[in-house]
């Protein structure tokens, strides 16, 4: 199970995840799911791995991050 948030700085508890850039967390999970892997739609929502997950699931998710974390960058500049 995780969960990360869009801030600048580290999230403890519910008030400084409600400071969290929502626009930049909805940016990413629809470039995640424009490249077939599904985050929970809301940022406030936990994630989670399974067994039934294989390696190649990992590896295409973590290519798919790497792209929607580029396209957040350049949403927010």
């Amino acid at each position: 199970m995780a969960g990360f948030f869009f801030n600048d700085t580290p999230v403890h508890n519910y008030d400084e995840a409600k400071t969290s850039d929502t626009n930049a967390y909805a940016t990413f999970f629809q470039a995640m799911l424009d490249r077939g892997v599904y985050f929970a739609p809301s940022q406030f929502e936990a994630l989670f791995l399974s067994s039934a997950h294989s390696d190649e699931d990992i590896e295409t998710t973590i290519a798919a991050a790497r792209d929607s974390f580029a396209i957040v960058a350049g949403s927010t500049s």
